[in-house]
């Protein structure tokens, strides 16, 4: 595994920051790893850097015990801080040389990368006068400059606009074809266009742990849906595949179905067969965007 982390928790204080996290990353996995703000997440990526050190638990990168030999770790890992540790007044050229020379990385690797992440017009700029999207190009190029195996990025799209996003997103793609990447942000759709996977944490625990898609081949449909009348719950027992369902307000009920096949159809002929009108129905497929806001919200 690129990634291994075993029952690592840490406390500042009393403030417990993660609880006994435990997750595994192979090579070539894009993970989104997700939580509110005050979850951990940049603990956690502090740890795997080899910044600070768990107050309990494993971790290992490249199969490299990230405790016991942090020095050799960290030549596994490409980092790009939510700050941008960019020093303005240089060359994007010099910039790259600087950092090359830190990790020993022979010149002709500079090239490449500088044509790998889109760098190649704007070379001989100060990085002072790049686009915010030019620059995190910079700041990804560093970060790989030593052909790392595992590459954390902290909201490398903030801010950017729309036609930057698209770019970085197509950059992280294909360095995610070689690497393993975990991908910290808040913008959902970046999360879904992107990657294999999804990690969610809050206050320091792991909610879950799945991949993209198992989220996508989902089978559950929940429909809102309102009736003219109010009617005894043994009705909507009657309807096929069905998994759950909750009466709110008199007439309104969600109710979850286990399925491939679309029900609103069925919830219609329920209707017509059972003398109703159907006032109001709703398809409330949960997004990511939603099942972060459902599991994080209690």
């Amino acid at each position: 595994m690129s990634i291994e982390v075993q029952a690592v928790s840490k406390s500042y204080g009393n403030q417990l920051a993660l609880n006994e996290i435990s997750f595994s990353a192979k090579k070539g996995e894009i993970i989104g790893f997700l939580g509110p703000n005050g979850a951990g997440k940049s603990t956690m990526m502090k740890i795997l850097t080899g910044y600070i050190l768990p107050d309990n638990g494993a971790v290992s990168v490249a199969e490299i015990d990230v405790l016991t030999n942090s020095m050799a770790s960290k030549g596994k890992i490409g980092y790009l801080p939510e700050q941008n540790p960019l020093y303005l007044d240089m060359y994007v050229k010099e910039y790259l040389q600087f950092q090359a020379a830190i990790f020993k990385v022979q010149k002709q690797e500079i090239a490449m990368v500088i044509e790998k992440v889109g760098l190649t017009s704007e070379v001989h700029k100060k990085i002072g006068q790049l686009s915010k999207g030019y620059q995190q190009r910079v700041g990804i190029a560093a970060a790989i400059l030593h052909n790392p195996e595992v590459l954390i990025l902290d909201e490398p799209t903030t801010g950017l606009d729309p036609n930057q996003l698209q770019e970085i997103r197509e950059l992280i793609r294909e360095l995610g074809k070689e690497k393993t990447i975990l991908f910290s942000t808040h913008i959902m759709q970046e999360v879904e266009a992107v990657c294999d996977r999804v990690i969610i944490i809050k206050k320091g625990e792991l909610l879950l742990d799945k991949s993209m898609k198992d989220l996508k081949d989902n089978n559950e449909q929940l429909i809102e849906v309102t009736f003219d009348y109010k009617f005894e719950e043994q009705f909507i027992q009657k309807l096929p595949n069905l998994k759950s369902y909750k009466n709110n307000f008199d007439n309104t009920w969600y109710i979850t179905f286990e399925s491939e096949e679309d029900m609103r159809p069925v919830i219609f002929d329920f209707a017509q067969e059972n003398g109703l009108k159907i006032l109001e129905l709703n398809s409330k497929n949960q997004s990511l965007e939603k099942l972060f806001k459902e599991i994080t919200s209690s």
